[in-house]
């Protein structure tokens, strides 16, 4: 790995264009991070880098100051090009190229992702930009339609490339660097160094010179990480006494869906907190106007989802609040890296659920860092922080002046009504607090935290909707399989895709139907894979967790089964009315070893009947009997529902004939389910 470079020692040392020295000036740069010291010298001088690096680091100024410095400004054609895994990340990547650019004529940078018109992106395209900065799928829709050319691109950048390959964008990423040309300069840089994003990286980079930040822990020096055991009091109140006493000046707080972040900020903004939501339902206008008001601070907390938030860089968050534990190590440590930037320190609060202390466990192993235990603000803290901050306002407002006018009036008051001034000023304070509580009073703690998704699974193991949900069929040349991944891991449709694309080599058009469940999912595709590859997949993670993929049947006897059902064997009756011995009896009501036939017929199956018999696929038949269909009683019957045995012995799970003859009305067909009524 490339050190860095102890003769350096400001940005002056670097060989830059002189416009980007005077713009680092006036920013207030001045000296290099370690990322910047390794990554400059060997891009400055054309080479390609590999760059291991956590967010937050100061990867941005790494690629595009040396890039910056080798633009020819009489080319008015795309010299470099930068793809992010985000809008947001997009979005602020291009304003890092103008804000470095800014002392460059002519100089012009387009930022292109999806939730904008086209009709824009190509009017600019068309005038001329020397930069583009994109997200995967948008870049690939303007190259295909043809108003993005790179016959003349110079550099590519992948920023955050795990991430990309954690969204599922691995396959649009090689189809654009496939065709891009090939004596471009290229750098990579990630977070972590995934094996799919290192085959990348062998593939597409030519003897790139790695550079690397060895840093102690996995996570910033600077942010202190702390923890929560979640126990009796609500989530939700014991966010709200921790950050009464944590002196903040932006929070920023996750939560795992999109109907959280709506809940969890309506309710801080009742508590009198100035807070917003940030999910994928907004359009990318509201998005960045959020975004601003943080920056300004028109908004101190904002709750998003670990999708929403992806390329937020605001100096001004001093608080990560994990309110729920994130499925994998990765996602934590890009969820705190959003603070603890530009030198100052960060505080980063954890949220871990008793069931949920394995996870806490493999974080601290990830981040190579030990998080210490928060103990929770009493009462009696919270009462004494609020009588402080309630002292202090009346110190300002006294400071303040202008009072003379009030005083007056209490004075007025006191001569009218014989009232005490200090019984006046008790009234007044009592005022201003309104229907609010100025104290905490002890109240009963509940075990149970905020949202559904906290649920332990047991609270949904009867929900009678989810057993009914059916799926259609795997098309003709696909197979369904399981998956050991779901919505309670934070599991999405493109992290499945990536995941297997990636690892058996599909094209993702080859991948069919997929069912995200509560904690597993099922996925089509392609019947027949040779079982090396089946094998390889077992080995694959997602959102942290080993998918187990297996054939799906398998070892599930039901997908839905619906809430009557019961035993099918139940219901074979014998003569009379009465209910069968299981697997059905003999007319004289003895067991038989298969099925019962017609009332006394003799056993079918693992025992041989009279010489002549001739055997049939399915319940016994008398003597003569041709052949049944799969599954089906004697010739002429209706077919009998799935896994009913067959006369070679195998065991059936209902449908004994009747003793009088008559087939059995079928069961409705169900994938995998039966309704368990005769």
């Amino acid at each position: 790995m490339t050190e860095p470079t102890p003769a350096i020692t400001t940005f002056r040392d670097f060989n830059l264009a002189e416009p980007l020295l005077t713009a680092l000036d006036e920013i207030g740069y001045e000296t290099p991070s370690p990322i910047q010291a390794q990554a400059i010298p060997p891009l400055l001088a054309g080479l390609d880098v590999l760059g291991h690096a956590p967010t937050g680091t100061g990867k941005t100024a790494a690629f595009a100051l040396p890039l910056l410095s080798r633009l020819d400004m009489h080319d008015k054609n795309v010299q470099i090009m930068t793809l992010t895994p985000t809008r947001e990340l997009a979005i602020q990547v291009a304003e890092a190229y103008q804000r470095y650019a800014k002392h460059i004529d002519g100089f012009h940078v387009l930022p292109i992702y999806g939730g904008q018109e086209y009709s824009g992106q190509i009017r600019q395209l068309k005038r001329g930009v020397q930069v583009v900065v994109g997200t995967p799928g948008r870049v690939m829709d303007h190259m295909r339609k043809g108003t993005l050319k790179l016959n003349a691109l110079r550099a590519l950048v992948l920023d955050e490339a795990d991430e990309m390959l954690r969204m599922g964008f691995i396959e649009e990423v090689e189809w654009i660097l496939d065709q891009t040309p090939k004596g471009r300069q290229m750098a990579l840089f990630s977070a972590t160094m995934p094996k799919e994003v290192e085959r990348i990286a062998r593939r597409h980079l030519n003897d790139p010179q790695e550079v690397s930040i060895k840093a102690k822990t996995a996570t910033a020096e600077t942010i202190r990480q702390r923890y929560w055991q979640v126990s009796g009091l609500h989530k939700l109140d014991a966010l709200t006494r921790i950050l009464e006493v944590e002196p903040f000046d932006a929070v920023l707080m996750f939560v795992r869906t999109k109907t959280a972040t709506t809940e969890l900020a309506e309710k801080l903004e009742a508590r009198g907190y100035a807070a917003a939501a940030m999910n994928g339902d907004m359009i990318q206008a509201q998005r960045e106007q959020m975004i601003e008001r943080l920056k300004k601070g028109s908004l101190d907390i904002l709750v998003a989802t670990d999708v929403a938030a992806r390329g937020l860089d605001v100096d001004r968050i001093s608080h990560v609040v994990n309110y729920d534990i994130p499925y994998d190590a990765e996602a934590y440590i890009h969820r705190i890296g959003r603070t603890g930037r530009a030198g100052r320190s960060g505080e980063a609060i954890l949220f871990v659920a008793p069931r949920e202390r394995r996870m806490l466990a493999v974080i601290e192993r990830a981040t190579r860092q030990k998080i210490t235990q928060l103990e929770l603000p009493t009462t009696e803290t919270v009462n004494n922080k609020r009588i402080a901050d309630f002292k202090q306002k009346i110190s300002d407002t006294l400071a303040g002046g202008e009072l003379t006018f009030m005083q007056n009036l209490v004075e007025q008051y006191r001569s009218e009504h014989d009232v005490p001034a200090l019984e006046i000023a008790a009234a007044l304070a009592k005022m201003s607090i309104g229907d609010k509580q100025l104290l905490l009073t002890p109240e009963k703690e509940r075990p149970r935290s905020e949202f559904r998704d906290d649920r332990p699974s047991t609270d949904r193991k009867f929900d009678k909707k989810r057993r009914e949900r059916t799926l259609p069929e795997p098309d003709g040349d696909k197979q369904r399989y399981r998956i050991d991944v779901g919505h309670e891991h934070g599991v999405k449709p493109g992290n499945i895709v990536g995941a297997i694309a990636n690892e058996a080599g599909l094209a993702g058009e080859h991948i069919g139907h997929i069912s995200i469940e509560r904690d597993y999912s099922l996925v089509d595709l392609p019947a027949g894979m040779p079982r090396d590859v089946l094998m390889d997949l077992r080995k694959v993670r997602v959102c942290g967790r080993p998918i187990n993929i297996e054939a799906y049947g398998k070892s599930e006897k039901s997908y839905a089964d619906k809430s009557d059902s019961k035993p099918a064997r139940s219901y074979a009756d014998k003569a009379g009315g009465k209910p069968k011995r299981p697997y059905g009896d003999k007319a004289g009501g003895k067991p038989s070893r298969s099925y019962a036939g017609k009332s006394g017929s003799k056993p079918a199956g693992a025992r041989p009947g009279k010489p002549g018999d001739k055997p049939t696929r399915s319940s016994a038949a008398k003597d003569g009997d041709k052949p049944a269909r799969p599954y089906a009683g004697k010739s002429g019957d209706k077919p009998a529902r799935p896994y009913a045995g067959k006369s070679d012995g195998k065991p059936a799970r209902s449908q004994a004939a009747k003793s009088d003859g008559k087939p059995d009305r079928p069961a409705k067909k169900r994938l995998g389910a039966h309704s368990g009524k005769p």
